[in-house]
Order: structure tokens, then C-alpha cells, then sequence
């Protein structure tokens, strides 16, 4: 009896492990966003991944079609776009150029800014936010914000430790206004933790039916 109760234990601590939970930490919302529904989005998943670019690409780009906004994957357009290559005076232009003759005049852009690995015995954790702060001045315009995604904001995450180790993703999704003055492109910064995910076609799934929900809230 106490062996299949050790096995019992075993398999609903592997279920919470490999359940993978996502939270919106933060939202902030320009009072312009409506504004910009009837331009033509770009959909950025900034990943060397191609699997979790399309897949997280692909899921932001539908469901923003489905509400009646034009929006098109990057990797559809421009696949061979690295996040990792060096950013020269010659491929900003690049960039813009690119945009440009697209007639792309809005960028949603997903990020992950950071990754916490932990000994934990409780999944309530505090997220130290202070992003709130630094909105709109610390992103600036599209292109700023692109060329140097991973300035470091101190972000503070407490818990508590246990006997396993679990990953917290934290991903970042911006919308640009790339037609309005530099200092005033920003639309909206929906900051995402991503609890031990494993399967990238569910977690952007997820993600996406979260980050939606947090960008139409009053």
C-alpha cells in the first residue's frame, strides 16, 4: 500500500511539474492604441528557433486576424530575418527599408527578456515589477527598441526553495506604431511568465489566448 502510494505521489508531482503555467505579470496600453486596428501589423516572434518563431508567429498573427486586423508572420515575409545578427548602421536601414516597402506601418514584437532557474516548494512567487516606471520613455521608438532589446531593468523574483528545480520564461510582446514620431510609437508592453513549458504549439497557444485577453481589458 505505502509503495503505491509513493507511485500515486510520484506521477501528480510529474503532472504539476510538466504543467506549465502562464501569467500575465504586466500590462501597460497606450490611450492611442485603437487608433492604430486599421493599419497593416508586422507579427515578430525574435527567436534562432524557427519551430518556436512560426509556431508563437503563427498563433499571435491568427488571432489578430480574427478580430478584424491585418496582420502577416514575419516568417512569411522575411524568414531568414536573425535576431542575433549584429546590428550595423547598413542593416538598420536594411530593416526600414524593408518595412517600408511592405507598407508595414505597425510591429508586434515577442521577446523573451529573461529566465529564472529555482529550487522552489510554492509556485507563489512576487514578481518585483518596475516597468510601470519606465513606460513610454525606456522604449522609445520600433527601431531603438529592436536594435537594443536586452538593456537590463532589475527584475526581482522571490521564492521559495524545494526539492525540484523549475524554469520561469519571461517574455515580452510590444506593439510599435512605426508611422507615428519616434518617442510616441508605443502601443502597448505585455510582460509574460511562462512557468516549465514543454510543448511550444500549446505554450503559444496559451500565451497568445492570454496575451489577447490582456490587450482588449478596459
Amino acid at each position: 500500500m505505502k509503495k503505491l502510494l509513493k507511485i500515486t505521489l510520484f506521477f501528480v508531482i510529474c503532472s504539476l511539474y510538466n504543467c506549465g503555467s502562464i501569467n500575465v505579470e504586466d500590462v501597460w496600453k497606450s490611450p492611442n492604441i485603437s487608433d492604430s486596428k486599421d493599419g497593416r501589423f508586422l507579427v515578430i516572434a525574435r527567436t534562432n528557433n524557427l519551430t518556436n518563431r512560426i509556431a508563437f508567429e503563427r498563433k499571435i498573427t491568427d488571432a489578430l486576424n480574427s478580430k478584424g486586423i491585418k496582420a502577416v508572420s514575419s516568417y512569411t515575409k522575411f524568414p531568414f530575418l536573425d535576431p542575433d545578427a549584429k546590428i550595423t548602421d547598413e542593416r538598420k536601414a536594411m530593416i526600414k527599408k524593408l518595412l517600408e516597402e511592405e507598407n508595414f506601418n505597425c510591429v508586434v514584437l515577442t521577446s523573451l527578456k529573461d529566465v529564472k532557474e529555482r529550487t522552489t516548494t510554492s509556485s507563489n512567487y512576487y514578481y518585483n515589477d518596475p516597468w510601470d516606471t519606465f513606460y513610454p520613455r525606456y522604449y522609445g521608438g520600433f527601431y531603438s527598441y529592436y536594435y537594443y532589446p536586452y538593456y537590463n531593468i532589475n527584475v526581482n523574483i522571490s521564492g521559495t526553495e524545494t526539492t525540484y528545480t523549475s524554469k520561469t520564461y519571461y517574455l515580452e510582446t510590444v506593439a510599435f506604431d512605426i508611422d507615428a514620431p519616434d518617442g510616441n510609437q508605443l502601443l502597448a508592453v505585455v510582460t509574460t511568465s511562462i512557468d516549465n513549458p514543454n510543448d511550444v504549439q500549446k505554450t503559444a497557444t496559451k500565451y497568445t489566448k492570454e496575451l489577447m485577453e490582456a490587450l482588449v481589458q478596459k
